[in-house]
C-alpha cells in the first residue's frame, strides 16, 4: 500500500470513528469542563490571600497537594504549610486516611493550575469530609504572587539540594533536604560539612553518591585551592559514606568509627544497590570503599592551625554515631546526633536511651555554633534538645506507660505526637516511630 493510500485510510478511519471514546478528545475536554464546572457549584473555593490567612489563623489545617511528585519537582516545589501531604488525585480516596483521620478537620486541596483539584474536592466532600476547600488560584498563582513555598531542589544548577552557606570564618555546610533522600534531590537530604584551613580542607560526611561528592568538591574548589585531606563519616548510612570513593580518588583519607565500620562491612552492599535503585543514572561510578583510618573513643587532627577532635560521645541514632568538634571555634558537627527542622527516625539498631544520656556530652561542650545531621546550622542548642533529646524523652515515656498497662503495640499508634507534626517527615515518620520504639522498649 502507497504512502497516499495508507493516509486516505487512516483520514477515512478517524472520520468513521469520531464519536470513539478512544478519539473524542473534545468531547473528552468539554466532559472535564463539566465536571470541574459541577463540582465548583457544591465546593467552596478560596484565593491565595484566603489561604494565607486560614493557615495563619489554624497552622494545623491539612493542605493537600494533588499533583504527581514529578510535577511538585518540574514546578519547583510545593506550598509551605505545617500540614502537608502529596498525594497524587488518583490515590486520594485509598491515602487520605492515613493522613486525616477526623472527618471535621480542615482541609484545603490544591494543584498547580485548578483543574484537578476542584474534583478532588468535591470526592473528598462525597467521602464524608465536612470542612472542604478548593484553592481556586492553585500553586502557580501562589508561586507568583510570592507567598511562601518550599523548594524541591535549592541548586538547580547543581545535583547538590543547596550550595554551601558559611557558618563561621572557614566553616561551610551545604544543608540537605529535610526529606527523605530521592531522585530529584540526588541523595542530599543529610548536612554536608567542610573546614577551609591554609593546609587543606576537612569535609564531614562524603555524600549519598559518586556525582553528589563531585558536586560538593566543584563548589569547594569555588572557595579555595587547598586539597581535600581529610573525609569524616557521621555514620555507615548511605547518604554519609557511598560517595567515599570519589575522595578516595582525590587523595583524601578517610576515617570512620569501628561500628560505623562493622556496619559498612556487613550492610555496605545493601545500601548501595538500594541507593542505586533510587539515584537511577546519578548513581554512575559509585563504588563501595573500606576507610583509611578507624578508632574508638576520640581521634585528634591539627592541620592549617585548626585542631579537630573526631568524637565518639556514645550511643545514638546509628551504631558509630560520631561529631566533629571544633574548640578554636567552639563549633560542633553533630552528625545524626542532632535533628532540626524535620522528625528523626527512629531505626531498629537505635539506642533510645543511650542516645538520652550521650545528649548530656553535647551541651557540656558549650558550643556557640552548632551543624546538626539534618537541618540548618543554628547557635539555639535549645531547638535542637527540643527535637531530639525532648523528642526520645517523651516517646519513651509515653511508651512506658503503655508497657506498664500491658497495652499491645497498636495502641503505641496512637501516641499523640502532635507537638511535632508541623515537623518534615513527620507524616513519613511519626507512626513508624511509635512501632519501633515500642518493640524495643518492649524487650529492655
Amino acid at each position: 500500500m502507497t504512502r497516499p493510500i495508507r493516509m486516505l485510510c487512516f483520514l477515512m478511519l478517524t472520520a468513521s470513528l469520531g464519536s470513539h471514546p478512544l478519539y473524542a478528545a473534545d468531547d473528552e475536554a468539554s466532559d472535564g469542563i463539566r465536571a470541574i464546572a459541577e463540582a465548583n457549584k457544591v465546593i467552596t473555593n478560596i484565593n491565595s490571600d484566603q489561604l494565607e490567612k486560614i493557615l495563619k489563623d489554624n497552622p494545623k489545617t491539612e493542605l493537600v497537594d494533588v499533583r504527581s511528585a514529578n510535577e511538585v519537582d518540574f514546578m519547583g516545589g510545593y506550598i509551605d504549610a505545617d500540614e502537608h501531604v502529596n498525594i497524587t488525585r488518583g490515590w486520594l480516596e485509598f491515602n487520605l486516611a492515613a493522613y486525616v483521620k477526623n472527618k471535621d478537620a480542615p482541609i484545603v486541596v490544591y494543584c498547580g493550575t485548578n483543574q484537578r483539584s476542584p474534583l478532588a474536592a468535591k470526592k473528598l466532600m462525597d467521602l464524608g469530609y465536612t470542612n472542604v476547600k478548593n484553592l481556586a488560584d492553585g500553586f502557580e498563582k501562589w508561586r507568583e504572587l510570592g507567598k511562601p513555598i518550599k523548594l524541591t531542589d535549592k541548586a538547580p544548577e547543581s545535583l547538590l539540594f543547596s550550595l554551601p552557606e558559611q557558618v563561621t570564618a572557614n566553616i561551610y555546610s551545604a544543608i540537605g533536604a529535610t526529606a527523605p533522600g530521592t531522585y530529584a534531590n540526588s541523595g542530599h537530604n543529610n548536612n554536608l560539612s567542610f573546614v577551609i584551613t591554609d593546609e587543606g580542607v576537612l569535609v564531614f560526611n562524603a555524600g549519598d553518591n559518586y556525582l553528589l561528592a563531585k558536586a560538593l568538591h566543584h563548589e569547594i574548589k569555588k572557595l579555595t585551592d587547598q586539597p581535600v585531606k581529610y573525609v569524616v563519616l557521621e555514620n555507615a548510612q548511605g547518604h554519609a559514606m557511598l560517595g567515599s570513593n570519589y575522595w578516595k580518588e582525590q587523595g583524601a583519607n578517610i576515617i570512620m568509627h569501628v561500628d560505623s565500620h562493622a556496619e559498612l562491612q556487613e550492610y555496605g552492599e545493601e545500601v548501595l544497590e538500594r541507593m542505586k535503585r533510587g539515584r537511577r543514572d546519578k548513581a554512575q561510578w559509585t563504588q563501595l570503599v573500606e576507610p583509611d583510618q578507624t578508632f574508638e573513643d576520640k581521634l585528634v587532627i591539627e592541620m592549617g592551625g585548626e585542631t579537630f577532635e573526631v568524637l565518639y560521645l556514645g550511643p545514638g541514632h546509628s551504631p558509630g554515631d560520631i561529631a566533629l568538634w571544633i574548640p578554636k571555634q567552639k563549633t560542633l558537627i553533630t552528625g545524626d546526633l542532632s535533628f532540626h527542622q524535620r522528625l528523626m527516625p527512629i531505626f531498629e539498631h537505635t539506642d533510645t536511651a543511650g542516645w538520652i544520656d550521650t545528649w548530656d556530652k553535647i551541651e557540656a561542650l558549650n558550643a556557640t555554633h552548632i551543624i546538626p545531621g539534618h537541618g540548618a546550622a543554628t547557635q539555639d542548642i535549645g531547638e535542637l534538645r527540643k527535637y531530639t533529646r525532648d523528642y526520645l524523652v517523651y516517646m519513651r515515656s509515653e511508651v512506658e506507660k503503655l508497657l506498664d498497662d500491658d497495652a499491645g503495640e497498636q495502641a503505641a499508634y496512637g501516641i499523640d505526637q502532635s507537638a511535632y507534626s508541623h515537623l518534615d517527615t513527620f507524616n513519613e515518620l511519626a507512626l513508624q516511630n511509635a512501632g519501633r520504639l515500642y518493640r524495643l522498649m518492649e524487650f529492655e
